[in-house]
């Protein structure tokens, strides 16, 4: 067991506060810090401390995969570890996107192989072999827009805002209510001429406006998001695709899980994210990066899912809070130590002899392992190998984790 040293993503929608603050470095820090990867893509491997030195946890897995993976886990994914874990802070909104199926990933993947794009080429879709589906728990309170509304409710909304330009796409929904008629809208949107959009966007702004002005309730938050996302990206088809999302607010604790083809924008906030180790994204707008419409058309799930169908069960079992999901690659448990549990050795629950990602999010933990002892704080992270599990758990006053493993 060692302590792990995140590596810090910079992109432009992060915080210059929110992971500073929450792993006890200077704030505000230089640049915008959006992610915190705490796992062995090759992309980016976080780095184990330990004996003086530090080294890669690609490299150390690579030395020795049976004693940091445990045989089950190379048994079924090889000799890499099959998820990454993240602490993300949104400042501004993400791109709307989605992420492809395991066969469209390998698909995907061989396709620009043989048309030989470089994998870090900035027009590249597939840069690995992997579909990638991911949870994310927030850690404070978190905005999103996550899988296509209940059409019915969809047409509410448009409606409600009151837009002429919008009435020909209300109407093409409402007289067919199903995923083929979003496939159709979104598609419509997606492709349009820039000068039909540098009119219908401005149009549904003003309607965003009016709307807001009015003193109406019912899709106050709706209006409000459209209106932040088209400033931001003024005439961009995304817009009008956002409005056909359920737009979502977790509290502190609660999950959110994407399967593939889930169009979906993380909008602000700071979360625990874990995921299948891939980096593909097909990209649908509010982004100035690379968009592939028809690709994103090929990978997209239009099936129309309401807001509760996207968060998982949880599960209580002791100490544990586990989140139920199907991803193979991983699984997410919270662990809270509180009340009788306080000052005495506390057995977190075995449910397999995989590696562990710990990531300590309130008070203080001492972490018993088979070699060794550490204490984590907040915002402190571990990983704990596969032959040094299971683990013990001391806390002296109420204390929280996050913890990321191979799915059962």
């Amino acid at each position: 067991m060692d302590l792990l040293r995140g590596a810090l993503r910079t992109y432009a929608w992060g915080s210059h506060t929110a992971i500073a603050e929450f792993t006890g470095r200077p704030s505000p820090s230089p640049h915008p810090e959006a992610e915190l990867w705490l796992g062995a893509h090759p992309g980016d491997p976080a780095r184990l401390a330990g004996d003086g030195a530090e080294r890669s946890l690609l490299d150390v897995i690579a030395a020795d995969p049976e004693g940091q993976l445990g045989a089950a886990t190379r048994a079924r994914f090889g000799d890499t570890l099959p998820f990454l874990a993240k602490v993300l802070a949104a400042e501004e909104p993400l791109s709307l996107q989605a992420h492809p199926s395991a066969a469209q990933a390998e698909e995907g993947f061989a396709r620009e192989d043989r048309l030989h794009i470089p994998v870090s080429a900035p027009t590249r879709n597939y840069r690995d072999r992997s579909h990638k589906p991911e949870l994310l728990v927030a850690l404070g309170p978190f905005e999103a827009l996550a899988g296509f509304r209940p059409v019915a409710r969809s047409v509410e909304f448009l409606r409600a805002l009151g837009v002429a330009e919008l009435d020909p796409f209300v109407n093409l929904l409402a007289g067919q209510a199903d995923a083929d008629g979003l496939r159709a809208l979104f598609t419509t949107w997606i492709t349009a001429p820039q000068a039909d959009l540098d009119l219908l966007v401005p149009a549904v702004l003003d309607g965003a406006i009016n709307y807001l002005r009015s003193g109406a309730t019912e899709f106050v938050t709706e209006a409000k998001t459209t209106l932040q996302l088209g400033e931001l990206y003024p005439s961009d088809a995304g817009v009008l695709a956002s409005m056909l999302l359920n737009r979502i607010s977790l509290v502190p604790g609660e999950g959110i899980y994407l399967p593939a083809g889930n169009l979906h924008a993380y909008l602000h906030g700071v979360g625990f994210e874990v995921m299948a180790n891939s980096d593909n994204v097909l990209r649908g707008g509010l982004t100035p990066k690379h968009v592939d419409v028809p690709e994103l058309l090929r990978v997209l799930d239009f099936t129309p899912a309401d807001e509760s169908s996207l968060k998982p069960r949880t599960v209580n079992e002791g100490v544990e809070v586990v989140y139920d999901v199907p991803a193979p690659e991983f699984a997410v448990s919270a662990l809270r130590l509180d009340g009788s549990e306080l000052g005495h050795q506390v057995d977190a629950p075995a449910r397999h002899d995989g590696p562990q990602v710990l990531l300590c999010t309130e008070g203080a933990v001492q972490v018993h392992a088979k070699s060794s002892v550490l204490t984590l704080e907040r915002g402190a992270a571990a990983w704990v190998a596969a032959d040094d599990g299971p683990i013990r758990l001391v806390a002296d006053e109420p204390a929280a984790l996050f913890r990321a493993t191979v799915g059962i």
